[in-house]
C-alpha cells in the first residue's frame, strides 16, 4: 500500500485530519519533566524525549500523525537527533504516521543521499539498511527543480513512501517569492503546484491521491483553494492552524466533498495546550499531556463541523 493510502486509512480510522507537530523548544518542556534531568544536551534531548512520549500516549487513538521538525532535535547535535529517532519509532509502535519535517532540497547524490537517509536505504558493505526506518513521508524544497525531487520520488515508489513539497508556505514573507508572476501569468506557487501534479501521476493510490503530496498554508485560504482546483490529485499538508491564525473555515478550502484532501498541521496549539487560556485552568502542570488530548479532540471536532 503506497504511503498515501496509509495516512488517508488513519485519517479515516481516527476520524481526524490532524497532525501533531513535536517542535519541542526546551521552554515549553513543564518544569515538571524538565526537573528530572540534568541541564546538559544529553539532559535536555532525554527530558525532550519524556514529553514526546507522553504526548503520543494521550494522543495515538485520536490523532493519526505526528510530525517532528527536525531543526528542534538537530540543535542539539547526536542527543537531540537520537531523541528523534527514538520519537518517531514510538509513535511507530503505537499506530501512527510519522511525516519529517526537514524540507531537504539538494540535487545530484546529495538529494540523493537525504533520500537514503530519510526514505529509502543506505548502502552498507554488500547490504542495504534503513537508518530512521519509522518515517512515512518527508517535506521538500523544490526550488531547485526536479533533479532535487526526482531521487525522493523514485525511493517513494521503491519503499511506499511519500514527501510533501513546499508549494504555498504559511509565514509572513513567502510572498516574496511565491507569489511572483511568471510570464505565462501564472505565480510560482501555481507552477509548482502544477509540477507536483506531473512529478506525483505514478504514485496515485485508490483514493485518487498521490504520495507526492504538498505543504499549502492555512494562513492563505485564496490561495489554498486556488491549489485544490490546479491540484486535484495532491494530498494536503496544511500548516498555520492555530497560533499562526489559520481558520478552521479557511482550510475546509483545502478539502474535497468527501471531506480528503488534506491533514492540517497544529503544533505549539497541542504541544502547550496547558498554557492556553481555555486549558490551564482546567489542569494542572504535571497533567500536560490530558490538556493536549483535550484540544486535540476540540480541534477534530471543528475541523470536522466545517469540512464535512
Amino acid at each position: 500500500m503506497n504511503a498515501i493510502d496509509k495516512l488517508i486509512n488513519k485519517i479515516k480510522e481516527t476520524n481526524n485530519p490532524t497532525v501533531m507537530g513535536l517542535d519541542p523548544r526546551y521552554d515549553m518542556i513543564p518544569e515538571i519533566v524538565r526537573k528530572k534531568y540534568t541541564n546538559n544536551l544529553e539532559g535536555i534531548s532525554k527530558a525532550i524525549l519524556e514529553y514526546n512520549k507522553e504526548l503520543i500516549d494521550n494522543t495515538y487513538d485520536i490523532v493519526p500523525a505526528i510530525k517532528p521538525q527536525l531543526a528542534f532535535y538537530e540543535m542539539f547535535g547526536i542527543e537531540g537527533m537520537k531523541t528523534f529517532k527514538e520519537t518517531c519509532k514510538y509513535a511507530k509502535e503505537k499506530g501512527m504516521i510519522v511525516i519529517a519535517d526537514a524540507k531537504r532540497g539538494d540535487i545530484g547524490s546529495t538529494a540523493k543521499g537525504y533520500s537514503n537517509a530519510y526514505l529509502g536505504k543506505t548502502q552498507i558493505g554488500e547490504e542495504k539498511i534503513s537508518v530512521f526506518n519509522h518515517i512515512d513521508f518527508l517535506t521538500v524544497n523544490p526550488y531547485l527543480g526536479v533533479d532535487s525531487i526526482s531521487p525522493f520520488v523514485e525511493d517513494c515508489i521503491k519503499y511506499e513512501k511519500g514527501i510533501f513539497v513546499l508549494v504555498k508556505t504559511s509565514n509572513p514573507s513567502s510572498g516574496e517569492l511565491q507569489d511572483l508572476k511568471l510570464e505565462n501569468g501564472e505565480t510560482v506557487y501555481e507552477h509548482v503546484a502544477n509540477l507536483v501534479e506531473k512529478w506525483g501521476k505514478e504514485l496515485i493510490g485508490e483514493y485518487g491521491y498521490s504520495s507526492v503530496a504538498a505543504v499549502v498554508g492555512a494562513t492563505y485560504p485564496e490561495q489554498l483553494k486556488e491549489i485544490r482546483k490546479i491540484a486535484p490529485h495532491t494530498y494536503f499538508l496544511i500548516p498555520g492552524y492555530g497560533a499562526q491564525g489559520g481558520k478552521a473555515e479557511d482550510i475546509a478550502l483545502g478539502f474535497d466533498n468527501n471531506g480528503l484532501g488534506g491533514i492540517v498541521n497544529a503544533s505549539r496549539s497541542l504541544m502547550c495546550a496547558y498554557k492556553s487560556d481555555l486549558w490551564k485552568n482546567k489542569f494542572k502542570e504535571e497533567e500536560y499531556a490530558k490538556a493536549t488530548r483535550a484540544e486535540a479532540i476540540r480541534m477534530r471536532d471543528e475541523l470536522n463541523n466545517v469540512i464535512k
